[in-house]
């Protein structure tokens, strides 16, 4: 003979804080949506594009036929050693640089740094290097990339001598920057709060013990 069963649900505010802490659990388990540091990258591309850094790209094959081209942007995170991000660029002069980060990211000091240690170095460079940063490696953190540094002087003079590791340093804090954000926004949207938020928006609906029912 079939049965019915009945179930009393609740709506997460409804819950006790035991069975609240198992439904977050359940939802942590569901894992962040794809892409989840695509506005990381895009404030990370507005920040190279103050700084005069263009980054390279590669094609995306779409679900549609087309591609898109992605930033060449990696990283890894965030709780073992060796964890980090890269990127691939080319860096040149750009005028107004050190201004316009500040405009951008007033409270950011670690931003103003590097943008100062850019115009510096191209200010004693007559505004002429140039440089590439690539990835090495299977891993990605600031140290697996490398940096090429050149000097367009018509006079074919060569960089200073500490133009290389300048840019290199310069290029590899911005890299730490970049995984600082990554893993903020990574901890806010795991936070509590943001979790509990994502299943009242939802409108998940758990037992009495807090286990997803309906």
């Amino acid at each position: 003979m079939p049965e019915v069963i009945c179930t009393t649900v609740y709506q997460f505010p409804e819950l006790s804080d035991a069975a609240k802490e198992k439904a977050r659990s359940w939802y942590r388990e569901l894992g962040l949506h794809d892409d989840w540091w695509d506005a990381v990258y895009e404030d990370f591309g507005r920040v190279c594009e103050i700084l005069g850094i263009r980054l390279k790209t590669t094609p995306v094959r779409l679900m549609g036929g087309g591609t898109r081209a992605k930033p060449c942007i990696w990283f890894s995170g965030f709780w073992s050693q060796g964890d980090g991000a890269c990127f691939e660029g080319y860096w040149s002069h750009a005028k107004g640089a050190a201004v316009l980060i500040r405009d951008y990211a007033p409270q950011d000091a670690t931003l103003k740094g590097i943008a100062d240690r850019l115009q510096a170095i191209q200010r004693r460079n007559f505004y002429q290097l140039a440089a590439e940063a690539s990835h090495r490696g299977r891993y990605y953190h600031e140290y697996t990339m490398s940096v090429d540094v050149t000097r367009d002087s018509p006079t074919w003079q060569p960089p200073t001598e500490d133009a290389e590791e300048i840019v290199t340093e310069a290029l590899r804090d911005l890299a730490r920057w970049l995984y600082r954000q990554l893993q903020a926004e990574y901890d806010h949207l795991t936070s509590d709060e943001a979790i509990e938020e994502g299943i009242i928006v939802n409108e998940y609906t758990f037992t009495e013990a807090g286990r997803r029912f309906g």
